[in-house]
């Protein structure tokens, strides 16, 4: 099997996207499944390989936010058969303590599978038409493209009366925000929260939070973020605001059960511990590219600081219980979806870098929304 198709190849850290011929020299392997992409979100992670410069393995294509339906199996036991309509997840081992303990976020192989260049094995298989090869799959998928090969591990079936192509970020940063909330904090009705970023991240975990009844102070320093936090049910602050921690803690009845940061800003990671209440829990979702100073006092009286990967979701299970409660209107991650044609994936990615847009997704073909 031979097919070409187009893909955005990420050929130097310093360089745009070329959406160029791609060539994949075989068809799915045991266990693996050929997917048409037809939409693919644009993550902050995508774009980070810029800045990690040197460690991710190029040219590649990236993407890793992919929706699609199934072409072809690899093998009869994928669970999956051609026409299916799935959302892409991130790759993990399937076997390793934390996978079978429903942890696959922290995969003892993660950060070889997704960002290192994992299954090394199936490089040869993806090539440039000058038949040069191109990186192993991104994230699993590198679904910045047409069609993808994925683990069939990777894909969680969804009901085909879905917008298949507004899916894709359930996989990645609508679920982890989404997940910190339902998963990580496991919110309750009557529990308050203070979500630090209101992107695509810290919004999801707005309406997660919404959606479970909790009381919800958003912090953001732009105020078209700060009114979408509110029309998601959130009160909004600016992150200048005087006394920020205090403030918090009088909204939020002694202070916060939980906090989510999304921004791995110091100043700001102790803001939100500062506006916990005694036992509250902080989770962070960035990468820290600094030490971390706390200030003292505020790990006192129970408070914890954890980190969280991908809303600590299993995907099989998260993703529909997101879909469904945006079927009930109750999760309307598409509000925050601008959508852009493959050919202008640039375009997109500076929109996402200059905060224009919450959520780019590049679609291969067909209807732009």
């Amino acid at each position: 099997m031979t097919m070409r198709f187009s893909a955005a190849v990420l050929r130097s850290y310093e360089s745009r996207f070329a959406v160029e011929e791609v060539r994949l020299n075989t068809g799915p392997a045991d266990g693996e499944i050929l997917v048409k992409i037809a939409g693919c979100g644009m993550c902050r992670t995508d774009l980070a390989v810029r800045r990690s410069a040197g460690r991710s393995p190029l040219p590649a294509v990236l993407g890793h936010e992919g929706a699609g339906v199934v072409v072809e199996t690899g093998g009869p036991h994928t669970g999956l058969r051609g026409g299916d309509h799935v959302v892409l997840s991130f790759d993990s081992c399937g076997h390793c303590r934390n996978c079978m303990d429903a942890a696959p976020a922290y995969c003892d192989s993660f950060a070889f599978l997704n960002l290192f260049g994992g299954r090394k094995e199936n490089a040869a298989r993806f090539t440039d038409m000058a038949g040069d090869e191109l990186a192993p799959r991104w994230f699993g998928q590198s679904s910045f493209a047409e069609y993808a090969v994925v683990p069939a591990r990777n894909a969680v079936r969804v009901d085909p009366s879905l917008p298949i192509e507004l899916l894709g970020p359930l996989g990645c940063g609508f679920l982890t925000g989404a997940g910190a909330v339902l998963n990580s904090f496991a919110a309750r009705p009557g529990d308050t929260l203070a979500v630090f970023g209101a992107g695509a991240v810290g919004l999801a975990a707005v309406m997660a939070a919404t959606a479970s009844g909790a009381v919800t102070v958003a912090v953001d320093r732009h105020p078209g973020r700060l009114a979408l936090a509110e029309r998601f049910g959130a009160i909004p602050l600016h992150a200048a605001t005087p006394d920020l921690p205090g403030r918090i803690r009088r909204l939020t009845d002694g202070g916060a059960c939980y906090a989510l940061d999304t921004t791995a800003s110091v100043q700001l990671i102790n803001d939100a511990l500062r506006a916990l209440r005694p036992t509250g829990h902080l989770g962070l979702v960035a990468r820290l590219h600094t030490t971390l100073p706390l200030e003292p006092g505020t790990l006192d009286r129970g408070r914890r600081i954890s980190h969280i990967c991908e809303g600590d979701a299993v995907p099989g299970l998260l993703v529909p219980r997101l879909t469904g409660l945006w079927q009930a209107g109750r999760f309307p991650f598409d509000e925050l979806i601008q959508t852009y044609p493959l050919a202008d994936i640039n375009e997109a990615e500076r929109d996402c870098e200059a905060g224009r847009v919450v959520k780019p997704v590049v679609i291969p073909e067909g209807r732009m929304l």
